[in-house]
């Protein structure tokens, strides 16, 4: 059924069930995959997301906002078309969304990651169906990621590292999914961890999804005061480069994204370390996925589409290239840093 999904100017839509899929603009059913600005946006009249992504939402669009929710794979019928919600292991509550209509199945991937190291959320669940929307944020085979806990160990090493010089570590790290993830894997005894105010308040919606976070206190002039030399700051990117950095004294940056895989990328940022820790699929994860599913069409979405089309139709399979608002790796809303 070519018609269950279709591309239009305000992003994916199901016309036989009359709902969008991450909108970019006002409409009047939004189903989001999960809290990220570049793929839930304010405006639209009712919102449906994952039950565990819920509070995440809420924080990112309001209390105004109508927001209902479902757990992962329970189904909704609209107009006819079956609808369900299944794990990414993006962040908390993200979602792969599974549209069947007449014995017809598309599932739109949103973002996702393949690796279940990740505490923070529910690991990626591979679905079957005969149309599959996938990202391919990092669609090239320089996009290969190292286990977490290898990733987890540089950090642990560069924060000590830090500590010896008598530098406060300040790690750049999104607000929401990536700062909790790596909070969450954490080894605490190394010393003190302090957070920036825009991933204490996200980091209050995980708990309020009950989320199990270590309660670690937010980085005011008396916390970074006390702590400087020793402590790890979890931060929005760009933060380090505002007068708010001042109060750690001495300081080692880092970064922690899948973009610092390229070191070309870290000498851009101005950083000392980068960290390649994404929550999105890297070049195997993305090949095996669209495998996994036995997908007859494959449309791609976010990121290097060019090259990944031209090796998914090389190797016979259906491709065909979705334009989208964003691209890239832009799961942050520019966030104003602290005094």
């Amino acid at each position: 059924m070519a018609d269950l999904l279709t591309s239009t100017d305000r992003g994916l839509y199901c016309p036989p069930g009359d709902f969008y899929i991450d909108p970019w603009e006002s409409v009047p059913l939004a189903v989001i995959t999960h809290a990220h600005s570049d793929h839930a946006r304010p405006g639209s009249e009712t919102y449906l997301t994952t039950e565990p992504g819920r509070e995440v939402l809420r924080k990112r669009l309001g209390d105004d906002a109508v927001i209902e929710s479902l757990p992962y794979g329970a189904k909704k019928e609209a107009n006819g078309v079956q609808l369900s919600l299944h794990p990414a292991g993006h962040i908390l509550g993200s979602a792969q969304v599974r549209i069947e209509h007449r014995g017809y199945v598309a599932v739109v991937t949103g973002d996702y990651k393949t690796d279940s190291a990740d505490k923070t959320c529910a690991p990626f669940e591979p679905l079957r169906c005969h149309l599959l929307v996938s990202e391919c944020t990092f669609g090239l085979p320089i996009y290969r990621w190292r286990p977490q806990a290898e990733l987890m160990n540089d950090i642990h090493a560069w924060w000590l590292a830090s500590q010896q010089q008598g530098r406060t570590a300040i790690l750049q790290a999104y607000s929401l999914g990536k700062a909790q993830r790596i909070l969450a894997a954490l080894d605490l005894s190394i010393g003190p961890v302090l957070v920036h105010g825009a991933v204490e308040a996200m980091s209050r919606a995980y708990r309020a999804a009950g989320m199990n976070l270590p309660d670690v206190p937010r980085a005011d002039f008396t916390s970074a005061r006390a702590t400087r030399g020793k402590a790890l700051v979890l931060a929005p990117p760009g933060a380090h480069a505002s007068p708010w950095v001042r109060k750690f004294g001495p300081v080692s940056t880092a970064i922690a994204s899948g973009w610092m895989q390229l070191r070309g990328t870290r000498r851009r940022k101005a950083v000392d370390r980068g960290f390649a820790l994404s929550d999105h699929a890297d070049w195997d994860g993305l090949n095996a996925t669209i495998a996994a599913s036995g997908a007859e069409e494959i449309w791609l979405t976010h990121g290097s589409t060019g090259p990944m089309s031209r090796w998914l139709s090389e190797r016979g399979m259906n491709v065909r290239q979705i334009a989208t608002r964003f691209e890239g790796e832009l799961d942050e809303e520019p966030i104003a840093a602290e005094d």
